[in-house]
């Protein structure tokens, strides 16, 4: 190794070359507010930061194809987008410290991009076209080349518009050099609510959700007999544990590994073993209810970072988060339960260890009670708290709009892309920075921040995406360590879509 490995030595700390003249050429020109000098992407400090890594010298190489692939899910024929032309993408795996070389060729008929929820990477691999990078156009390729900085469960996935709301995601493990936890078999589940080419595209959601609930905006969604499908619209998916209205888009199916209840995945195991769980909710508008009837998941880590080993009966995951829990397998077949929040619909997969028959969907519960949790509400393993530190920036982010005219956005702004530092949240390298997230809406957003990752409260758990109530305030802290110009945004993909973003800015 060129420099010794230490675990969670280098957080926020990873870089990657890419098309530099290329980027440039597509960045917006700074500053928009009176004397400031942004840190681009192109900044040679990026590179500065890049020498400071530490790295294993291996190389872990990967050509990802986007475009589309026809599969059969709900007992029809579908034509979706997807990387190497399956639905369930290949999961990228490496150590911390390795070099992640990831070719993207572009086989789609429009521009795409990829970024790597959780990393706190270099900002010129980030993927957000117009602000880190320029777009990868069709037909072409575009090689992220970056190291792993920090262990974990993350995901990566198109940031392009509502591409991910298709398939075109996957898993990402990065493997602790020293890792702590003793188990003997793993399994990654990714988790998604799908309709493209079963009840139509994430682009006809859009489209539909745009034009808002008009007079349906102050309706009772906790009426009726349930959810209720209005076109693309859901009525009356309400959640007590997300504090009201659960999601606002309907979907047919929900999916565990690309699988859906027809034929649920099936991971096979011994008596007695203890399973490592790696959890990733992919989904556009869902939230799971993760957990197993009648036993309980000691939840070790959340998005990627240690907590206080807990105790749960069922974890709750909003769009864009991760959970890492354990599990001891018992006789014959195991459900593993995602119950869609507020939805009364779910996703499973099976845990086997070869004997009895498997459970018939008909017969799995619809309810995980008892201790309920999110990953906000766990406390971080002493490992990877952040030292107690007074802010020297504080930032407020109020979470305004609502369904009616469907205008989401941050501090009543909705973001322009072609505007990206209007309304920037500055602040400078070397900074303790606080984040107040305040919901004054009337519905749970999950806020996620790029490059870094945050604590919540003073002891509270090491994230990068959280789940903010409606009328609730969720504070965070961060370090300004890792240069460049960072996306935060609401991970519900309708919302972000439609202006809950921002941009956290470093000023020279």
């Amino acid at each position: 190794m060129t420099q010794q490995l230490k675990r969670r030595s280098f957080l926020g700390l990873s870089i990657a070359t890419t098309a530099v003249a290329a980027l440039a050429a597509c960045t917006p020109s700074p500053p928009t507010k009176a004397g400031a000098a942004r840190i681009l992407p192109t900044d040679p400090i990026i590179a500065t930061y890049e020498a400071r890594r530490a790295s294993t010298g291996k190389t872990v190489s990967q050509t990802l194809t986007a475009g589309p692939l026809s599969t059969t899910r709900a007992g029809r024929s579908i034509t979706t987008w997807g990387y190497n032309d399956s639905l369930v993408a290949p999961t990228l795996r490496g150590t911390v410290g390795d070099q992640m070389n990831v070719t993207v060729a572009n086989e789609l008929t429009e521009s795409t991009s990829i970024h790597w929820h959780g990393l706190a990477m270099r900002n010129d691999a980030d993927g957000v076209p117009g602000l880190t990078q320029k777009e990868i156009g069709a037909g072409t390729n575009f090689p992220y080349d970056f190291k792993l900085p920090h262990p974990g469960t993350y995901w990566y996935h198109s940031h392009v518009e509502m591409q991910r709301e298709r398939a075109l995601y996957g898993a990402l493990i990065i493997d602790d050099p020293q890792e702590p936890l003793t188990y003997d078999k793993e399994w990654v589940i990714v988790l998604d609510d799908w309709m493209d080419g079963v009840t139509g595209t994430p682009d006809d959601v859009l489209e539909e959700l745009s034009g808002g609930m008009g007079d349906m905006g102050g309706m009772d969604h906790g009426g009726g007999d349930g959810p209720m499908a209005m076109g693309h619209m859901l009525m009356g998916a309400t959640s007590e544990f997300l504090g009201g209205d659960a999601g606002d888009a309907a979907y047919p199916l929900h999916l565990f590994n690309g699988t859906s209840a027809e034929k649920p995945e099936t991971f096979t195991a011994k008596q007695g073993e203890r399973i490592r769980l790696r959890v990733i909710n992919a989904a556009g508008d869902t939230a799971y209810r993760f957990g197993v009837p009648k036993q309980q998941l000691t939840v070790t880590h959340t998005d990627g970072f240690p907590v206080e080993h807990t105790n749960v009966d069922a974890i709750v995951l909003g769009m864009g988060e991760r959970i890492d829990a354990l599990l001891t397998v018992g006789d014959g077949y195991t459900p593993v339960l995602a119950l869609a929040e507020g939805k009364a619909q779910m996703a499973y997969g099976l845990l086997s260890t070869g004997t009895g028959d498997a459970p018939a969907r008909v017969d799995l519960p619809t309810t995980l009670t008892g201790k309920v949790v999110h990953g906000g509400q766990l406390t971080a393993d002493p490992s990877v708290s952040l030292p107690a530190k007074n802010p020297d920036r504080v930032h407020e982010l109020r979470l305004t709009g609502g369904m009616e005219n469907y205008d989401w956005g941050i501090n009543g702004h909705r973001f322009d892309m072609t505007k990206p530092f209007e309304n920037a949240f500055d602040l400078k390298a070397g900074e303790r920075v606080e984040v107040k997230f305040v919901n004054d809406t009337e519905m749970w957003h999950p806020m996620h921040i790029h490059g870094h990752t945050f604590q919540i409260g003073a002891t509270g758990a090491r994230k990068d995406t959280v789940i903010v109530r409606p009328q609730e305030t969720v504070t965070v802290q961060f370090d300004a360590d890792n240069p460049g110009q960072w996306l935060t945004h609401c991970h519900n993909a309708y919302h972000a879509e439609r202006g809950m973003m921002g941009v956290f800015s470093y000023l020279k």
